[in-house]
């Protein structure tokens, strides 16, 4: 496994990270759950994402368990605030005061730890002032709640007001968490270029576009048994990529995996990771032996060439408009 540190700070995170979205909690079973947690370790991946929203706060529990009796300080958990969870009241959600400092809480009794080492804005609130939720993200760091603050899927913009008031505040913002693969690139244009100005790094998720990057979904045929687009709090997300157009395209990029001696899936993470302001692309898995093939895209480099001829196979497929990131 190779280290990335996180923005400007002086965290380092593993190139590839878990995450459990979708999986724990809801789709896998618990102990098939710690296994790949378990299998994770083994691999030499140190950083694990979260959500309380994620399985309704199930997820985080489940990890919680699956870490149990892991050295604390060998490991980096990950976990967010801003969508409902709980019964739906006027403050169960969003990015006020009142929301993240009892979020915070929760996710910690959940996670069964006294801090989390990035506590991240799970969307940006247009309802709520920004100086209140970087106040809160403020006062949870000097509890020492947690370590640094991060973001998901806040545009340019977004991210570059929210870096002016957590440098006022001293609040350390080293974080974006997108959606970023070979086939959905918003981030690129003006994401990225914010993030690197303000010491920002990108924690990317879906690199394997939710499973179409390896070639499983064929053209012209109904989706695997089992797979992302059959589950039902998958399948919003995956529905975007299932044109036939895509999906013949995808096919076209088995003989470059194939020359580069990698599998289309550890072709599609190794891909985000030749970006420089990526840190860690998250991986998601149902099996411990998917986590063991996709953490050998770890420390590969692509040759430019290759890099290439992928941009012309996917040429008139790829998303690379930063309208595209938009929170509620």
């Amino acid at each position: 496994m190779e280290f990335r540190r996180l923005g400007r700070s002086g965290l380092s995170v593993s190139e590839i990270s878990y995450g459990n979205w979708i999986t724990h909690g809801s789709q896998v079973e618990e102990d098939r759950a710690k296994a790949c947690v378990h299998a994770a370790l083994d691999e030499g991946i140190t950083t694990f994402d979260t959500a309380d929203v994620y399985a309704n706060t199930a997820a985080e529990s489940v990890l919680g368990r699956a870490l149990a009796g892991q050295r604390r300080e060998s490991v980096e958990i990950f976990t967010k605030v801003f969508w409902p969870t709980g019964p739906g009241g006027p403050n169960d959600k969003g990015l006020g005061r009142k929301h993240i400092m009892e979020s915070a809480n929760a996710s910690l009794r959940r996670l069964g730890t006294d801090y989390v080492d990035l506590y991240q804005a799970h969307r940006f609130d247009r309802t709520v002032p920004l100086e209140e939720t970087f106040l809160a993200f403020s006062d949870l760091v000097r509890q020492g709640k947690v370590l640094y603050v991060g973001v998901s899927e806040w545009n340019a913009e977004q991210i570059a007001r929210g870096a002016a008031i957590a440098r006022e505040l001293n609040v350390p913002l080293i974080s974006n968490q997108p959606q970023y693969s070979m086939l959905w690139r918003v981030i690129e244009s003006q994401v990225v270029p914010t993030s690197e100005r303000e010491g920002i790094s990108q924690i990317v998720w879906s690199p394997i576009a939710q499973g179409v990057l390896t070639g499983k979904y064929l053209p012209g045929q109904p989706a695997p048994e089992g797979s992302r687009a059959t589950d039902e709090n998958g399948r919003n997300f995956v529905s975007r990529f299932l044109r036939d157009d895509l999906l013949e395209k995808v096919q076209q990029l088995k003989p470059l995996a194939q020359e580069a001696g990698l599998s289309m899936a550890q072709l599609a993470v190794a891909w985000v990771l030749q970006n420089p302001n990526v840190a860690s692309a998250i991986i998601g898995a149902t099996r411990p032996e998917q986590v063991s093939e996709n953490v050998k895209a770890a420390g590969v480099k692509l040759e430019p060439e290759l890099l290439e001829r992928i941009d012309k196979v996917l040429e008139g497929v790829v998303q690379d408009d930063p309208r595209l990131t938009v929170s509620p």
